[in-house]
């Protein structure tokens, strides 16, 4: 029993195996197989593509030394563009040039008291800096305070004439206060500046507004200065409360002629700005009907100031000697063939109601003759070198130009040739801009020497520093500027050039010109404006002061002149001669047909200039 016990049990094993056996197989069989998934293809995500920015490019001759639009060393087309596009002013002229109320920047402005005479301003609450500051009384006091007391600056005599800026509301209302009444006071406070930047910044007053400027305050910004590429970049100012600006860019770029004319022809400029003379219009013309010319005289008129108040040109004598030696035509011709004579001291030619004012005799040609009469009777005899001398020590004569515009370089070493065989000793700089119509004195800067550029003499020809201003291949080459040279009877007597900082006695000189013409007169030709503390600040490079001209200078800003005392301000300053009048330069406004149409760009009001109204130019197609 125990054997078959045994055998059963071995049996029942068996067969629980193959019965394990076969479900397991039974499992394998019924198990469907796995399905394979393919996920589904992820979908490619791209950013729709950015369109380009519209742009609007404009061809300059240079960029300038800087961008503060009252300071005389930074005047030129691309400063008076950025006053216009970026800053705010309170008032604008319209394309009559009639002055307007801005009301993006303020909604009232009226006189608002006799006694003190009071102007009150209503600004916009909406107005601010890019900074996000508001354009506020601060900015007001800021300008007033900098144009009473900075050299150097562009027709400051009516700001001297306030007393007190007054804050009301918040900074949002600002009353001005005069010491006399002022007709023209709707011509203050142009061009505002971003005082909570600039007001504690080292030098801001120059310095800060050398290489842009900090905030707008207008429809565009400075989106960059590439001074290396001759290229200001205004970019859309997206923070503007009021209607943004059309185009997203507008460029202005430094080129020369020949360029200038290629990239109008490919399309790579919209519109130029060139010099007016007549390689321009010859290489214009060659693009026949594609473009469009309009001449726009500029906002200056050219003269050579006469350091009045030391040195050999304190003697008016010598001035007017100067003056006789020198052929204003023939220096005009040579330097700005396409500008216009300029002859009086208040009006630009370009300006209504100008007329010539220089009496007979007034220096025109050379008049050797009077030039000798007029030296022999300061003193100075005619050396055995041919040279005009006093004492033994020969009348020496430092003629200085901004180094940063080529045009007034090429004048002033034309000047001194001219002066040089008139047997005046002469030394051309080319100091910066900044020291040459603020400071005493100035560095002893020869020109920039262009390699590989003869002039007349052997020597090579100097022009600006190219890092501000693109050559121009095709002026006529200037006389060389030398070290001190005067005429000798066997040749030329080269001294050793002047060191350290010198006086400059005969500076070229550009005269801001456009709004008040009173006290335009008071601001060139006025006596140094005393300021509390006891310091005086010079009214102008030339630091001429003649007291009995004062008070009529005086009656022209305030109003009280008697009629006819214009016509008496210019004779007497004929007769002194702190300023020799050259020429009013002239522009070209040049551009295609597709700009014309797009922009409808004129030369437009004399001081606000071709891109007045530009934040509403549409972009050429193309």
């Amino acid at each position: 029993m125990a054997r078959r016990g045994r055998g059963g049990s071995r049996r029942s094993l068996r067969a629980l195996v193959v019965l394990l056996l076969v479900g397991l197989l039974a499992a394998c069989v019924n198990e469907p197989a796995p399905r394979v998934v393919t996920p589904p293809p992820t979908p490619t995500t791209t950013a729709p593509a950015q369109p380009e920015p519209s742009t609007i490019t404009v061809g300059v001759e240079s960029i300038g030394a800087g961008f503060n639009p009252h300071l005389l060393a930074h005047q030129s087309p691309v400063t008076t563009a950025l006053e216009t596009l970026v800053l705010p002013s309170v008032f604008r002229p319209d394309v009559d040039g009639t002055l307007r109320l801005d009301q993006t920047v303020a909604t009232s402005a009226r006189v608002t008291s006799t006694e003190p005479f009071t102007v009150s301003y209503e600004l916009n609450v909406q107005a601010s800096w890019t900074s996000n500051a508001p354009i506020a009384a601060e900015d007001f006091v800021y300008l007033w305070e900098r144009m009473r007391s900075e050299p150097g600056t562009v027709d400051a005599a009516g700001y001297s004439l306030i007393t007190d800026v007054r804050s009301r509301a918040g900074g949002k209302a600002v009353d001005v206060v005069f010491s006399k009444p002022y007709a023209q006071w709707q011509e203050l406070f142009a061009g505002l500046l971003p005082a909570h930047i600039l007001k504690d910044a080292p030098g801001s007053w120059t310095g800060a507004l050398a290489g842009g400027l900090p905030a707008s305050g207008g429809p565009f910004r400075i989106a960059s200065v590439d001074r290396a590429r001759g290229e200001v970049v205004l970019a859309r100012n997206d923070l503007y409360w009021a209607t943004p600006a059309t185009p997203d860019r507008i460029v202005l770029r430094a080129v020369d002629d020949t360029t200038m004319v290629d990239e109008l022809r490919s399309g790579d400029l919209d519109a130029a700005l060139p010099e007016a003379d007549p390689t321009v219009r010859q290489l214009l013309a060659a693009l026949g009907p594609t473009v469009s010319a309009q001449d726009a005289p500029l906002p200056v008129v050219t003269g050579l100031g006469m350091r009045s108040d030391v040195g050999p040109l304190a003697d008016v004598r010598v001035r007017q000697a100067v003056a006789a030696m020198l052929d204003r035509d023939a220096l005009r011709a040579q330097v700005a063939p396409g500008a216009s004579a300029a002859d009086a001291f208040g009006l630009a030619p370009s300006e209504t109601g100008y007329a010539s004012t220089a009496p007979p005799g007034a220096p025109a040609k050379p008049n050797p003759a009077e030039a000798q009469r007029l030296l022999l009777s300061a003193g100075y005899v005619r050396d055995a070198q041919g040279r005009w001398a006093v004492g033994g020590r020969p009348l020496q004569i430092v003629v200085a130009a901004a180094a940063e515009r080529a045009q007034d370089v090429r004048l002033a070493q034309a000047v001194a040739a001219q002066l040089t065989a008139g047997g005046i000793a002469t030394t051309v700089l080319a100091p910066p801009a900044a020291d040459l119509f603020a400071q005493p004195d100035v560095p002893a800067t020869p020109p920039t020497t262009a390699p590989g550029a003869p002039g007349p003499t052997g020597t090579a020809t100097t022009t600006a520093p190219p890092s501000t201003t693109r050559s121009r291949a095709t002026r006529t080459t200037a006389p060389p500027a030398t070290t001190t040279t005067a005429p000798t009877t066997g040749g030329t007597t080269t001294e050793a050039p002047p060191t350290g900082r010198v006086r400059a006695d005969l500076m070229v000189l550009p005269r801001p010109v456009g709004g008040d013409v009173g006290a335009r007169y008071a601001s060139d030709y006025g006596c140094p404006v005393a300021q509390p503390g006891g310091v005086t600040v010079a009214a102008s490079p030339t630091r001429f002061c003649f007291p009995a001209l004062q008070a009529l200078l005086d009656g022209l800003v305030d109003g009280t002149a008697a009629p006819g005392t214009q016509a008496v301000v210019e004779k007497v300053l004929w007769a002194q001669l702190p300023v020799l009048p050259l020429y009013q330069p002239v522009s070209v406004v040049v551009s295609t047909t597709a700009t014309d149409a797009a922009t409808g760009i004129s030369p437009g009001p004399l001081r606000t200039g071709p891109f007045t109204g530009a934040q509403r130019w549409s972009v050429p197609p193309g």
